[in-house]
């Protein structure tokens, strides 16, 4: 059972935005002794609230690919190259 400590998890499973925020909890926090259906992630995938590095990660696993170019404020060439 994932782990949600502030909400009732059957009545969040009653709506699509509570089965967003069960399947967001797995994923950033571990699915306990679930597992995290891919047809879900894939069918959620825009409305997902992740960590950026693990939605990167999980972008390369489930596509072979990012599907948005990876941005940095911090990282520019021009700064790297002086």
């Amino acid at each position: 059972m994932v782990y949600i400590w502030d909400y009732d998890i059957n009545e969040l499973k009653k709506t699509e935005a509570g089965r967003i925020l069960i399947l967001e909890r797995m994923i950033n926090y571990g699915p306990g002794k679930e597992k995290i259906k891919l047809s879900e992630v894939k069918k959620y995938w825009d409305k997902l609230d992740l960590y950026p590095s693990s939605k990167r990660l999980l972008e390369l696993l489930i596509w072979g690919k990012y599907r948005f170019s990876p941005t940095s404020k911090n990282y520019s060439r021009s700064s790297k190259e002086k």
